[in-house]
């Protein structure tokens, strides 16, 4: 069975990630062989792709000059590897994937939508509905996800939820106790509009307010358009001291291990891997009652979760974490137990390929 995976070539993106993860995987499958197609993007890191290509990935590239040259591209990259199974992954490429994909008539079409709420526009959602009839399975990454198209209209028969998966290696070493870790709150991801940073911060400052005093340290890059503002906000809410933007960090997982209080404040996610992540490295953690999240979080029992854009929901729910440190220690135990029986890399691999086989063999 042949799989072409195509995908965005920026490589901070989970798309990217999950297809890359699942060539990988592909390689130790007797049945497998996997190709991974990246989209050319000006950030492209080339000695990534040459890397890889030295694993003994097959990895091709096509252009992004415009839709339709990457659509042309496509189609003479299938008709060299003629794939079984054409999978595209992410917005806008599973747009342009499977248009190339129909045209070059390849058998099976899976569309992987990563993200509850994407820039789609009314000739986008058109396009992607019409070529929903040539596709045979629209996988969302997470429960949220599928419940989003399915409110879309798209049929349930084809409608699938994988969950993306982590990597549980750099979490297997049995973590601290809660109460010897740092009594400090962690967020991590990228500053980018999706992210709702600024919830956070105003939720920091009604905890000075009543005299709670904790760092904040926020980890990821981001443009200075969305950066600078945050920094603002800091500022007039006298939190300098206590909230620290410490850029990429490469040693996230031993971060976590070490924190007590993990907090995805977010307006939208498809799978949030970093609160995955946490959940496995022990975090007390709190989530925006948002679809992708929700779905992660069992509150009081592997967490909490609080309104979107609701800082003082936000702020109660850090008071009773931190106040309350027998309920902390049980909800981040349990949130662990869930990431290490439901969120690894193996389970999402498994799904993926147990899909791709029946596709070969029945009709969906």
């Amino acid at each position: 069975m042949k799989v072409m995976h195509f995908v965005t070539g920026g490589f901070s993106g989970g798309a990217t990630q999950v297809a890359l993860s699942l060539v990988k995987a592909g390689q130790q499958q007797n049945d497998i062989e996997s190709v991974l197609v990246l989209r050319r993007k000006a950030h492209m890191p080339k000695a990534r792709v040459e890397q890889l290509k030295q694993e003994g990935l097959k990895i091709e590239t096509v252009n992004s000059w415009t839709h339709i040259t990457t659509i042309f591209a496509l189609i003479h990259l299938c008709r060299k590897h003629k794939p079984d199974i054409f999978v595209a992954h992410g917005f806008s490429e599973h747009l342009w994937g499977r248009v190339a994909a129909v045209l070059a008539r390849v058998p099976r079409i899976v569309h992987v939508e990563h993200n509850t709420r994407e820039r789609y526009n009314r000739f986008r959602l058109a396009l992607s509905s019409f070529l929903n009839r040539y596709t045979d399975a629209i996988v969302g990454c997470s429960e949220g996800v599928k419940q989003v198209l399915l409110e879309r209209g798209y049929l349930p028969q084809k409608c699938y939820a994988i969950s993306n998966g982590i990597q549980l290696a750099p979490f297997e070493k049995t973590p601290a106790a809660w109460e010897v870790r740092e009594r400090q709150i962690v967020m991590v991801s990228r500053i980018a509009k999706q992210k709702d940073h600024s919830t956070l911060i105003r939720a920091m400052s009604k905890l000075k307010e009543r005299g709670i005093d904790v760092p904040l340290k926020i980890i990821g890059k981001g443009k200075n358009k969305n950066l600078l503002p945050l920094k603002r906000l800091v500022s007039q809410c006298g939190l300098s001291d206590n909230i620290e933007f410490m850029g990429y960090r490469s040693d996230v997982p031993a971060l976590l291990m070490q924190s007590q209080v993990f907090v995805q404040c977010t307006h939208y996610e498809g799978m949030p891997l970093t609160l995955i992540e946490a959940m496995a490295a022990g975090c007390a953690v709190i989530g925006s009652e948002v679809p992708g999240v929700k779905e992660v979080i069992e509150p009081e029992r592997t967490g909490l979760l609080h309104g979107h854009e609701n800082d003082e929901e936000l702020a109660n729910a850090i008071e009773l974490i931190l106040s309350k440190p027998d309920l902390a220690k049980d909800m981040s135990t349990n949130a662990r137990n869930v990431a290490f029986e439901k969120f690894s890399t193996e389970i999402m691999h498994d799904n993926y390929h147990q899909l791709f086989r029946d596709l070969t063999h029945n009709e969906v």
